[in-house]
């Protein structure tokens, strides 16, 4: 679900013996953002993970606790060895936030720290850049099957990078449109080391199916995004790419235009009938781990999981919690007059929390002819069975509908074993072989 909340880590030295750990950093972040990156950096090196999230602000205090940046830091170190310098810092400056990139020379990898700092020098955001081991395509990826090429999704300001994979042959094939999760997603919705839409694009390429996947707006176009902060609502972070990727699909050479779908993942799933309402031209939609409750009861459900995970509560993980239900009470009483508020929660505006506020996906979907096949992880603790058995509780009496369940897999469709947790996504996988073959062969069929 909400990958920008909690996973997409995406997520955004010594000076002065007689201050502590605490009072320095705040110091330097006043003074300057730069020597404060490095102060950061420095403290995630020597495992004073307490006085790291003291840097943060109030939302990155609630999304990135302290166990979750030990283990988040504690994953990409794993994978690139010690930090041994930082030979080279740069800043950039966007409005009211200083960015911050701090090259960290490790043991086997050299990769980008970059913290976003906000006009009183708190941590707004934390990115580790390069990071992750090469990507290995997984064993079903046959590649001389297709072809790929780069491609513009709609055009003018908002006009995004992607790739579609082309079949071999003779045309013309059907085709899918993926559209991401939650969070500034890469094309590839790339978390750590997996990248979930290449698996797909390559696998259904593999099996004869065409598959455009693209850069997020809130990636390609993060820092103009700032500038609508008190208007944005989901057409603008997903609905009108994914509309403008269909439109293109539909023009180009060897691709049937009566033949395409969508294919949505976790919030993409939950905006699938949305996308349905505005076209009725699509072939049919493929929902995985499709969101079906308020956005902001699930963000309490997720975070009571992870901090759960540790056992017994302490009263900072109790303070943590009660500080998640204040903001989530807060979005729930956001009035219809608070539109164009400049308040954050969850560092999103009311705009976007009044926007989706009574939006039911599933009541929704019944009230589409599209064909719909609906899949779900039962491993998965972001979007649980709750909303599987939603979507199958509203649309079950449809004979266009198609539900599967999968026992082993997670929140990526990612096999595992046991409870799943967060850093089983900072481990190298592939989405499952047998999840490529269920949607090509429904799409066939």
């Amino acid at each position: 679900m909400n990958r920008r909340m909690l996973i997409a880590v995406g997520v955004f030295i010594i000076i002065g013996a007689a201050l502590s750990p605490a009072q320095q950093t705040d110091q330097v972040r006043k003074d300057e953002p730069t020597a404060a990156g490095k102060v950061f950096v420095d403290l995630l090196a020597k495992g004073d993970y307490a006085n790291a999230v003291a840097m943060f602000d109030s939302t990155m205090k609630s999304v990135m606790p302290e166990a979750r940046l030990k283990e988040t830091w504690e994953s990409v170190t794993a994978q690139v060895g010690p930090l041994k310098g930082m030979p080279g810092v740069k800043t950039q400056k966007y409005q009211a936030y200083d960015i911050v990139l701090v090259t960290c020379q490790c043991e086997r990898k050299t990769f980008d720290t970059r913290v976003v700092f906000d006009a009183s020098g708190r941590i707004a955001g934390l990115f580790f850049a390069g990071a992750t081991p090469e990507y290995k395509s997984p064993s079903y990826v046959n590649r001389g099957a297709f072809k790929e090429e780069e491609v513009m999704v709609g055009s003018g300001e908002w006009s995004l990078h992607g790739t579609l994979s082309v079949p071999g042959g003779e045309g013309p094939f059907a085709a899918i449109v993926l559209v991401h999760g939650s969070g500034p997603n890469d094309r590839d919705e790339t978390i750590g080391p997996n990248k979930p839409f290449r698996d797909l694009a390559w696998g259904l390429a593999s099996k004869g199916v065409a598959v455009l996947r693209y850069e997020k707006r809130t990636k390609e176009h993060g820092s103009k995004l700032v500038a609508l902060k008190n208007t944005l609502t989901v057409k603008e972070e997903t609905i009108d790419d994914a509309l403008a990727a269909l439109a293109l699909l539909r023009k180009t050479e060897g691709i049937d235009a009566k033949r395409i779908y969508v294919l949505g993942h976790s919030l993409g799933g939950m905006l699938v009938p949305r996308i349905g309402k505005l076209d009725a031209g699509i072939a049919g939609f493929v929902v995985l781990a499709g969101l079906t409750r308020p956005l902001e009861d699930v963000i309490l459900e997720q975070m009571t999981y992870i901090i759960g995970l540790k056992g017994s509560l302490s009263d900072a993980d109790k303070k943590q919690l009660e500080e998640i239900r204040k903001q989530v009470d807060k979005v729930k009483n956001f009035k219809e007059s608070d539109v164009n508020s400049s308040e954050l929660v969850f560092a999103t505006p009311p705009s976007y929390w009044i926007d989706v506020r009574g939006y039911d996906p599933p009541e929704v979907a019944r009230t589409l002819a599209h064909p719909m096949l609906v899949l779900q992880g039962e491993r998965d603790y972001q979007v649980t069975m709750k909303d599987f058995e939603r979507w199958k509780a509203a649309l079950g009496g449809k004979s266009s509908v198609e539900f599967k369940s999968y026992p082993k897999l997670n929140h990526l469709f990612i096999e595992g074993e046991g409870k799943s947790i967060p850093s089983e996504y900072d481990k190298v996988g592939h989405v499952a072989e047998y999840v490529i073959e269920d949607i090509a062969g429904w799409i066939k069929r």
